[in-house]
């Protein structure tokens, strides 16, 4: 299983992926695209604040979204909670991104993800 990115998860759902990307999640499918629950959070703040535009409702989007070939849904739970907070060395103030590197970390998965700052963090492990 691999982890998607918010922005990589949403880019792949609307057919915005490069052919490389698309290629690495084809890969993928039999073992499972991770997405954790703060993405669908994310994404419904984002479309809030009009940041974010889709081609239907937040709902209708995410309901589709999780059912693509492969998607694994993966809760917020408690040890990855308790690792966001202990992430080691210094790294984002953003809590969604702090979730995410704490829920590749706990499940033991490489992250995909386009976010310079998670790239250059030396304690999870990326595509």
């Amino acid at each position: 299983m691999i982890l998607l990115d918010t922005h990589i998860w949403v880019r792949w759902v609307n057919g915005d992926l490069p052919e490389q990307s698309v290629k690495r999640f084809v890969a993928h499918q039999e073992s499972g695209l991770g997405v954790s629950l703060i993405s669908c959070w994310e994404i419904a703040k984002l479309v809030e604040y009009q940041r974010l535009k889709l081609r239907y409702a937040v709902q209708d989007w995410l309901q589709s979204a999780l059912v693509f070939p492969g998607v694994v849904l993966l809760d917020l739970s408690l040890p990855v909670i308790i690792e966001s907070t202990q992430l080691p060395q210094s790294f984002h103030r953003d809590p969604v991104n702090q979730l995410i590197v704490a829920t590749a970390r706990i499940h033991n998965v490489a992250l995909l993800t386009l976010d310079e700052k998670i790239l250059a963090y030396p304690h999870v492990k990326t595509l």
